[in-house]
């Protein structure tokens, strides 16, 4: 039941995102983007940054929308970006964070989620021209269908797909390509997230991440994040794991993983991506979060 739940309550967020990818792969706009993107790195990795940051995006959310851009040729680097800080915060996640934990925790998540990419990205670019990098996506039958839905090799770029019959089938295989994934990819991570949930509580984390403990930060890192569970039923949890003792730099750490290295984040995306950029997902992840961890705080 948690996992049909769990696909239930995704449904409104992720389903916007395969249509997205669909249109994008049959309208043909995924040359004009990937042009785009092409020699200008480091501006690009800035802008991905910035809308993570600020736009309502959860890491399931972008799992269809990035694959189809990888898929289609996009540049690894701003992709990394914004898919380590979408899921940190967004607008509606700002205002109930300085509601639930106060204005230093909503402000300081905002700068850790767009430092975090910027870091991301930027660590990405330097690996720009490497093989692993240049084809991230795993040679499966899951990201074939991804790519097999194009037209064609040179094709013109209309956003009225339904107009001819090889844009609309193009837009159905993408469709339905993504779909496939996102359910092979969710549903061993809702039942994941269901058993650790189950076995963690937040005394028996409290008790590991407490002010006193110098292993706090790296603690909320490395246990914390698994059990998370969502961005919004995160902060009470975090509320009571600070009155239980928390330092407010742990407190910082597990919000922040949470969202980049939890346990169904990391299993959504691991059978796309080759190991090499999926290792460098986490290491770029866990690395942020401590560093968002002891910034926070090294200044509150």
């Amino acid at each position: 039941m948690f996992v049909v739940w769990g696909l239930v309550a995704v449904a409104p967020i992720v389903i916007p995102g395969i249509l997205l990818a669909a249109w994008i792969i049959a309208s043909g706009a995924d040359t004009h983007i990937a042009a785009a993107f092409e020699g200008r790195t480091l501006r690009t990795v800035l802008v991905a940054s910035l809308i993570g940051a600020i736009t309502p995006v959860c890491g399931v959310t972008v799992l269809p929308l990035m694959a189809g851009l990888l898929a289609a040729g996009l540049p690894l680097a701003p992709i990394m970006a914004f898919w380590l800080s979408s899921p940190i915060t967004d607008p509606a996640m700002l205002a109930t964070t300085a509601a639930t934990l106060g204005l230093s925790f909503a402000i300081g998540k905002t700068l850790a989620a767009f430092g975090l990419g910027l870091f991301g990205g930027a660590v990405t670019g330097l690996f720009a021209k490497t093989p692993w990098a240049l084809n991230a996506l795993r040679d499966n039958g899951l990201v074939r269908q991804l790519s097999a839905a194009r037209c064609g090799a040179a094709l013109t770029f209309d956003p009225w797909v339904w107009r001819t019959k090889s844009r609309r089938r193009s837009f159905g295989t993408q469709f339905w390509a993504t779909a496939r994934l996102i359910l092979i990819c969710l549903i061993p991570a809702f039942a994941a997230e269901y058993a650790l949930n189950a076995a963690l509580t937040p005394g028996a984390l409290a008790a590991y991440v407490g002010e006193d403990q110098w292993w706090a930060i790296p603690a909320a890192v490395f246990v914390g994040a698994p059990a998370y569970i969502d961005g919004y039923a995160a902060l009470p949890l975090t509320r009571g794991l600070i009155d239980n003792g928390m330092s407010e730099g742990a407190a910082m750490a597990f919000l922040v993983s949470g969202g980049v290295v939890s346990i169904w984040g990391a299993m959504a995306i691991a059978p796309i991506l080759k190991l090499k950029p999926f290792l460098l997902y986490l290491a770029l992840a866990v690395l942020g979060s401590l560093a968002a961890g002891y910034i926070f705080e090294w200044v509150v």
